[in-house]
C-alpha cells in the first residue's frame, strides 16, 4: 500500500517512527513531497533553531533511505483540487500524483473522506492505522514498537509507562491494544 505521510505525522519524532516502521517491515510504500517535508522542516524550527536543524539533518537521511518515496507535484494537479483549507491542497494532490492509496495524516478535518474518496484516496488516522497494522500482525508490530521504544532510550525519554508514551504520540488505542 502506497501512502502519502503527512508533515504532522512526519514530526514528531515517535509518531514518525512508528510510521516509517511500517515502511521497513514492507507494510507500506512511504510517499511525500519536497513540500511536506519542508513543512515538517519549518514546524521543527518553529519550536527551536536546535530543532530545525535536527530537521533538516532527519529529512537528508530520509532522502537517502527512501528514494522513490519524494516527488514532484504537477501544478496542474494543485490547481484542479479544492479542500476547505487551500494550504493542504499540495498534500492531496501529492496523493494524487504518487498514486497513493492512502493519505496519513492527523489532520482529519481538512481532509474529509469524501473529498479523498472521490480521488480514490483513503485517510488514515496514525492511530487507526498503526492498529490496523497491529490487528494485521502483532509480531511485526511489537517489533516496531520495541524499536521505536529502543531509540527512543538511547535519546534520554523515560519508557517505563510504553502505553501512556503512545498516548503521547497520539497513537492512544494502539497503546491499549498492545500495552493492555
Amino acid at each position: 500500500m502506497k501512502i502519502v505521510i503527512d508533515a504532522c505525522v512526519l514530526f514528531p519524532t515517535v509518531l514518525r517512527e512508528l510510521a516509517l516502521g511500517l515502511a521497513d517491515s514492507g507494510t507500506v510504500t512511504p510517499l511525500w513531497s519536497p513540500r511536506i517535508l519542508e513543512e515538517w522542516r519549518r514546524a521543527a524550527l518553529r519550536r527551536s533553531e536546535r530543532d530545525g536543524m535536527i530537521a533538516e539533518g532527519e529529512i537528508a537521511l530520509l532522502k537517502v533511505r527512501y528514494t522513490e518515496a519524494s516527488d514532484e507535484i504537477a501544478p496542474a494537479t494543485e490547481a484542479r483540487l479544492f479542500l476547505n483549507d487551500p494550504a493542504e491542497v499540495h498534500v492531496l494532490a501529492a496523493a494524487i500524483d504518487g498514486a497513493a492509496d492512502a493519505l496519513m495524516t492527523l489532520n482529519l478535518r481538512d481532509f474529509p473522506t469524501n473529498a479523498l474518496r472521490a480521488q480514490g484516496i483513503l485517510r488514515r488516522d496514525p492511530d487507526g492505522g498503526l492498529l490496523e497494522a497491529f490487528h494485521a500482525d502483532e509480531a511485526a508490530m511489537h517489533q516496531i514498537v520495541s524499536d521505536v521504544l529502543g531509540r527512543a532510550v538511547e535519546h534520554g525519554i523515560d519508557t517505563s509507562n510504553p502505553r501512556a508514551l503512545l498516548k503521547r504520540a497520539r497513537v492512544p488505542r494502539l497503546g491499549k491494544a498492545m500495552f493492555a
